[in-house]
């Protein structure tokens, strides 16, 4: 398998040498945002060791370019743990945004409110979150630099950034806290309730482990959660992941104009 430094060189040719300042991850029904960046696309299948990415609704492109003045590279598929079982599927594309320069990512997914007055359309900014699985992505990692502190793990200058570009643009925006279950089959009511008494408002099978992978690799991280759908037993609607993605550009609207007008303040 190729190294971080080996891939993020392919994409360098590819794309210039120039380096990239922030990373995108697009969730569920997002990866279209991708296509909003003037610059190269690279399929996942061209850079060897990049997960594959396999669930409909994610867009297996890595897209280096342009987006209001800024160089970004961003994700248009994420791989889940629910995909392999393995909760580190995605380090190596962290580590290549890393090689190629970034010191910042945002990270975007569809999630289930567990908040009434956040109802599906809505986007919700990730105060932080709980890793109700248990699962890390760090569990065999041989160094010290396991021992990751995860107080701050979302940046509050670029959380302030995404609050100003909201209400710059009268976009609302929520704040809350988001948790992690694996996957993929959807959560029971019981266990909706629990995380709710846990100080929960949103619920999703991504992001964490990606959360914790950055803060390793030095890289300050802010999250959008494009809400989709109540929770289990939150209201009548039938969950599904089909619904997921029918419902995840209701949201995708108002994501894309937050990051458009916090790229252009940078």
């Amino acid at each position: 398998m190729a190294t971080a430094e080996e891939l993020a060189d392919l994409i360098r040719d590819r794309a210039g040498t120039a380096p990239v300042r922030l990373g995108l991850v697009l969730g569920s029904g997002l990866g279209h945002l991708a296509e909003a960046v003037d610059g190269v696309a690279i399929g996942y299948d061209e850079l060897p060791g990049f997960p594959h990415a396999g669930v409909s609704g994610h867009n297996p492109v890595l897209r280096v370019g342009d987006l209001e003045g800024v160089r970004v590279a961003a994700f248009g598929g994420r791989a889940h743990y629910y995909e392999s079982g393995d909760p580190t599927v995605m380090r190596l594309p962290l580590e290549v945004l890393k090689a190629l320069g970034a010191e910042a990512l945002i990270l975007t997914n569809a999630a289930g409110s567990l908040d009434p007055a956040m109802p599906p359309g809505s986007i919700m900014s990730l105060s932080d979150h709980i890793n109700f699985s248990g699962l890390n992505p760090l569990i065999g990692e041989k160094t010290d630099a396991r021992f990751v502190p995860m107080g701050d793990a979302y940046d509050p200058d670029l959380r302030a950034r995404l609050r100003a570009a909201a209400d710059a643009t009268g976009t609302e925006m929520g704040s809350g806290v988001y948790a992690w279950y694996s996957g993929p089959s959807f959560e029971t009511p019981a266990e909706i309730r629990a995380i709710r008494i846990l100080g929960a408002d949103a619920v999703g099978m991504s992001t964490v482990p990606e959360v914790i992978l950055a803060r390793f690799l030095g890289l300050r991280v802010a999250a959008i959660s494009t809400i989709t759908n109540m929770a289990a037993g939150m209201s009548d609607e039938k969950i599904s992941h089909e619904h997921t993605k029918a419902m995840a550009p209701l949201g995708a609207a108002k994501l894309e104009r937050v990051l458009r007008a916090m790229l252009a303040a940078l």
